[in-house]
């Protein structure tokens, strides 16, 4: 049997502070069908998602394509750094078409002045935990882009419009608190690495309770959307939790800390914040509720409906 090693620290990478993407990983997800055009007979074909994060921010941009190509993939890193500026280094498995355009990105930058050079960095065959950084997020995008659309098949432009969307959606993530001032309730996205300010989308109606056939073509983006950001929220809420369900002592709450409540009612890219003004242990001095501060005044809710943010210590 294996002996796997004991974990490795954060590469330092991960730890640089650099302007976003100028460190970032890529990879693939897919293939989902779509319409070329959207008309009687019109046949369907592959299309693929391409994923880049930033290193730093955890910032994620996707591009959708058509194939798995060298060519395909320039194509869509030209488009990423058109928007997003140049990169340094590229981190990837080394699937075929990686390699192929690392080549052909080298033959391109050879007459390029040394701080115009782009490093193309790759992981050891069979071993997608070295990127665990990117294969996390586009198995969390890919998975529940499936689930959303199920059995409809939307056309290039449809599903481009819903990954952009989708793209918002997570790049509004709350990471962390801003401050540790009581009354300062907003917290870091990486959305603030992109545009200085929190990620917004305009108001829609709740189409939750519409029948799919009674909608029109872009309502039907607008619910696929909705529906996107109900399971990939609550499934990030989770992954903030990382605590026994019942059985095992927890990291207690404490004062002052910024804690995601849950709502289901939430619409996509509002997070409800709040920070911990009063615990309330029970006769086991376990805290089980909390009075928590909002932006819409003061709630008490139970712990396990609030999911602490991590923050530094040494920062209060």
């Amino acid at each position: 049997m294996p002996q796997p090693p004991i974990m490795g620290d954060i590469p330092a990478v991960r730890l640089s502070q650099v302007k976003p993407f100028s460190e970032v990983g890529c990879d693939y997800g897919g293939p989902f069908s779509l319409l070329r055009y959207r008309a009687r007979g019109a046949k369907s074909c592959k299309a693929y998602i391409c994923l880049f994060v930033c290193m730093a921010t955890k910032a994620l941009h996707l591009e959708l394509v058509s194939d798995l190509s060298s060519e395909t993939f320039l194509g869509a890193m030209r488009r990423f750094i058109s928007r997003r500026g140049r990169c340094n280094h590229i981190y990837s498995d080394c699937g075929t078409n990686f390699v192929g355009a690392s080549r052909e990105l080298i033959n391109m930058l050879k007459s390029a002045a040394e701080q115009e050079q782009i490093s193309w960095h790759f992981n050891p065959p069979s071993a997608p935990h070295f990127g665990g950084l990117w294969e996390a997020r586009i198995k969390s995008v890919k998975t529940h882009i499936k689930r959303v659309i199920g059995d409809q098949l939307l056309t290039y432009e449809e599903f481009y419009t819903l990954l952009v969307q989708i793209e918002a959606v997570l790049n509004s993530r709350p990471l962390c608190p801003q401050s540790s001032d009581p009354n300062d309730l907003s917290v870091l996205t990486p959305g603030h690495f992109l545009t200085l300010e929190p990620l917004n989308a305009p108001p829609k109606d709740d189409l939750s309770g519409i029948k799919l056939n009674h909608l029109s073509r872009w309502q039907l983006i607008s619910r696929l959307h909705q529906s996107f950001w109900s399971r990939w929220s609550k499934e990030y809420l989770q992954t903030l939790l990382q605590r026994a369900k019942w059985n095992g002592s927890t990291i207690p709450i404490e004062i002052n800390s910024v804690v995601l409540i849950k709502d289901d009612n939430l619409i996509p890219l509002k997070w409800s914040i709040g920070r911990v003004l009063e615990i309330h242990p029970g006769h086991d001095r376990v805290t089980r509720v909390v009075t928590l501060k909002t932006a819409k005044g003061i709630l008490k809710r139970p712990v396990t409906k609030i999911c602490p943010l991590p923050y530094c210590k040494s920062h209060n």
